[in-house]
């Protein structure tokens, strides 16, 4: 063979070679982000090609299903009988990407996940077509629809989140405004961008979900932490413990002083711990959290669960105590205002751990997974997250928590043969505009089977007990609770 033919032959082996490479690469390396880029419309069109597992709450009230369609190009499109309903916790399927359960079980939902495998070999076998595994939530179709009217009656923004404090189940997750995610789940990706981008730009972030994505100042419920880290420091305090109650508290370092609401006294000036979270005062508490220093409350917020990375499956924002300051901002954050900032899911789980015996269980929406046949895959396990306080504590709280509903700022949440533990709570914002209200409850105390937080954005007036988180955000937990326990 002369030079030529081998320069030739040579030349040709480099290029197979070269293809094998790339070809390996494509397949191996860059097979991933290629199946997932936006402009591969096979890609497109294969989304709409398997009929995706159905979406429910209580194994019967149906969120979100696939429909068979008559065309030729998308078989089954996305369907939400209960769309602005549950828009926050279906989430949408858009033509390129998901939200919420949409979004973190899609590999259960479009049957593509490993944990199918059997069930996609058994069809495979029998010839029928792929499809998704349902996934069915936690969620009470009642306690829901009560939480959604009575937020919506509001006229406000707003957000409520409702627990089984025994289990960690969420009953309830309410945000609005809330959107249609049918229009947001459409084939035609000019209508659903055009209609995406109206909403991302909507004042009211319709898209946001509050409950575990938009963390606030708590305000005065936040003084059940306090009262935790203060009972907790020594186990001979209870409820009738004696703590200093001036009418304004100086604040360390500076000319200012904390004043109760409204400027009111808060008794004599020295009364029972119990009487302060009834009157939700603010000097003694601010004046606990100066005395306990701050690792103490922080190491207390964290019993709790916050600073947490959480997933329920969607992501939860982190809560946080804030930075260490002076003593005149550990006054501030002691009373839930300063840098203290909470996701409704947190104040709920504060609320669900007091009524748990302490206890705070993880958080989860999905409670079970079944095959296209009904086959369970996978089912809910209750785990425990934290031990916020002990046993003894919790019942000191929830002591106190009932007294604040019976004879507190909380009397709006009273059920007529049902003991309810709950806390108010006025957030004042740094924005001039009213104060959020909030309340966080539970019931029935002797044997809680529902926690819950919500909060109506600058739902409080600044004055007037009637307009705080008492008369605004508790009747609304009310609703929802009586409608779990009746």
């Amino acid at each position: 063979m002369n030079s030529t033919l081998k320069r030739v032959a040579v030349a040709c082996l480099a290029m197979f070679a070269l293809l094998m490479v790339n070809a390996n690469y494509l397949q191996a390396v860059r097979a991933e982000n290629l199946s997932e880029d936006a402009r591969d419309q096979r890609n497109f069109f294969e989304r709409y090609a398997v009929q995706r597992g159905r979406i429910t709450a209580g194994g019967k009230v149906i969120l979100a299903q696939s429909k068979e369609t008559e065309s030729t190009r998308f078989r089954f499109v996305r369907e939400y009988p209960e769309g602005r309903l549950y828009a926050h916790i279906t989430g949408f399927f858009s033509p390129e990407s998901a939200d919420a359960i949409e979004a973190t079980e899609n590999k259960l939902l479009d049957g593509s996940s490993s944990d199918l495998l059997l069930r996609r070999s058994i069809d495979l076998f029998t010839g029928e077509p792929t499809r998704g595994a349902n996934v069915d939530l936690t969620i009470n179709p009642k306690a829901q629809e009560a939480a959604h009217e009575a937020l919506r009656k509001s006229g406000k923004r707003g957000a409520l989140v409702a627990l089984n404090p025994k289990t960690g189940a969420i009953l309830a997750m309410v945000s609005l405004p809330t959107y249609e995610p049918a229009e947001l789940s459409g084939t035609d990706k000019g209508k659903v961008f055009a209609r995406y981008d109206q909403l991302a730009k909507d004042e009211g972030q319709p898209l946001l979900n509050r409950t575990i994505r938009q963390t606030y100042a708590p305000g005065s419920t936040f003084k059940v932490v306090t009262a935790a880290a203060f009972l907790e420091d020594d186990d001979s305090r209870g409820p009738t413990t004696t703590v200093e109650a001036p009418q304004r508290l100086p604040l360390p370092g500076t000319t200012i002083s904390l004043p109760n609401y409204g400027g009111a006294a808060c008794g004599a000036g020295q009364v029972p711990l119990v009487f302060a979270l009834e009157k939700s005062c603010n000097t003694p508490f601010g004046d606990i959290g100066i005395k306990l220093g701050y690792d103490k409350m922080r190491e207390q917020t964290e019993k709790f669960g916050m600073g947490l990375d959480l997933e329920v499956p969607m992501t939860v924002e982190k809560s946080d105590f804030g930075k260490e300051e002076d003593k005149a901002a550990l006054a501030m954050s002691a009373i839930g205002q300063r840098s203290v900032r909470m996701t409704p899911l947190q104040m709920a789980m504060i609320a669900a751990g007091i009524a748990n015996d302490g206890t705070v269980m993880k958080p989860y929406l999905v409670n079970k997974i079944t095959d296209s046949k009904g086959d369970s895959i996978e089912e809910a396990e209750p785990d425990e997250l934290t031990e916020a306080v002990s046993p003894e504590t919790a019942a000191k709280l929830r002591e106190m928590m009932v007294s604040v509903v019976n004879n507190g700022t909380a009397n709006l949440a009273q059920i007529p043969g049902v003991q309810v533990g709950g806390k108010t709570g006025t957030a004042e914002t740094s924005d001039g505009k009213p104060p959020h209200a909030w309340f966080i409850s539970f019931a029935p105390a002797n044997d809680p089977k529902i926690a819950v937080a919500v909060i109506v954005e600058s739902g409080a007036a600044r004055v007037g007990a009637e307009a705080t988180g008492g008369g605004t955000a508790a009747p609304i937990a009310k609703q929802v609770m009586e409608a779990v326990l009746r």
